[in-house]
């Protein structure tokens, strides 16, 4: 199935409570103005926003069945921005504890259209900026736990190559694929004229790739994302199979 995720969704509902308040915990250890690098044109103060209005976008996808109008970018006049997020958050499980993660709910990802989804997101993108916030702050980086990194990989593969460059009309130049394996778990990625997907595999399909990464779980998840550098995993096989793919990934999550 399509968006099936790695773990149970109640766990994604933990994280979120879990990584907002690390994300907040980092923000107040540095100056609102302090630049993230992972986000360039960003500031710590700005990540947070952004999050807390992230929140907020996905509250009006669920309760209006569409794309809402307006993105709610500022906290109102008055309201700091860790309550802007913290409220926003709140807002946020209230709608989406009440639900069953397979009930249908509107979205921007055709494959996925459920409560589900919206869990599983919001807890990646909370997850993501919460390591750039600690990064910028100069504190110490918590460590993401194997079973969520493991998924991250997953949705990144599925979601953002798979479902995101489709949706731009995107791909590559030549056909390539690549492999990705973490924790006993591979994908099989293609790119070229006519032909975007990436999906989980077998062991044997993915040896048959023009190129593999391999890692631990958190280092391959925040390579994905352009967190880590290339050093941080490892490569085989064809590098500008690689190149193309890690190009194509910079695309699609921009």
């Amino acid at each position: 199935m399509a968006g099936k995720a790695l773990i149970e969704h109640g766990r994604f509902l933990e994280v979120l409570g879990i990584e907002v308040e690390l994300l907040a915990e980092a923000a107040r250890a540095a100056p609102v103005d302090t630049p993230v690098p992972a986000c360039p044109g960003f500031t710590i103060g700005e990540v947070a926003r952004h999050v807390g209005g992230v929140y907020r976008v996905a509250r009006r996808w669920l309760t209006d069945g569409e794309a809402p109008r307006e993105w709610p970018r500022n906290p109102a006049p008055g309201q700091s921005i860790e309550d802007y997020l913290r409220t926003g958050l709140a807002e946020l499980l209230g709608e989406l504890s009440g639900h069953d993660p397979r009930e249908g709910a509107a979205g921007w990802w055709p494959q996925d259209q459920t409560y589900g989804f919206w869990m599983r997101r919001l807890a990646h993108e909370t997850t993501v900026h919460r390591y750039d916030v600690q990064e910028a702050a100069g504190t110490p980086v918590t460590p993401i736990a194997e079973d969520l990194a493991t998924d991250g990989v997953d949705e990144a593969l599925a979601v953002w190559f798979g479902g995101r460059l489709p949706m731009l009309g995107l791909s590559g130049t030549t056909g390539r694929s690549v492999a990705v394996q973490v924790a006993g778990h591979q994908w099989i990625a293609r790119a070229g004229p006519g032909e975007t997907e990436a999906r989980r595999c077998s062991a044997e399909e993915a040896a048959q790739a023009d190129g593999l990464v391999s890692g631990s779980p958190m280092p391959v998840y925040l390579w994905l994302w352009g967190r880590q550098g290339h050093q941080s995993v490892t490569w085989d096989g064809d590098e500008d199979a690689i190149g193309q793919f890690w190009a194509l990934l910079r695309l699609a999550t921009r």
